[in-house]
């Protein structure tokens, strides 16, 4: 998790545009560390970045969460795609 980390903040200080692919490398690399912080982290940081996430990202997302044991997160990130999921619909 680390070195993905490492090289998405590489990504950003050459000015090279991350875009949700290399986001959800990083989120997966955090789930298969169990940073359940950092993964929200980057979660937050791509809205911050105006990169949509998508179901891999919030799957990975849940998933470190849920290593970390943080039922709360879980539920918060599974509204938040619930009401995604409402406005694709719609």
């Amino acid at each position: 998790w680390a070195k993905s980390l490492g090289l998405l903040v590489e990504m950003w200080s050459t000015r090279v545009e991350s875009n949700t692919i290399t986001y959800n490398a990083a989120v997966s690399a955090c789930e298969g560390g169990s940073e359940w912080a950092k993964a929200l982290g980057l979660l937050s940081e791509m809205g911050s970045d105006r990169v949509n996430a998508d179901t891999i990202t919030y799957s990975a997302t849940i998933g470190s969460c849920e290593h970390g044991q943080t039922t709360h997160h879980i539920v918060a990130l599974l509204s938040q795609l619930s009401s995604q999921c409402r406005w694709l619909v719609s």
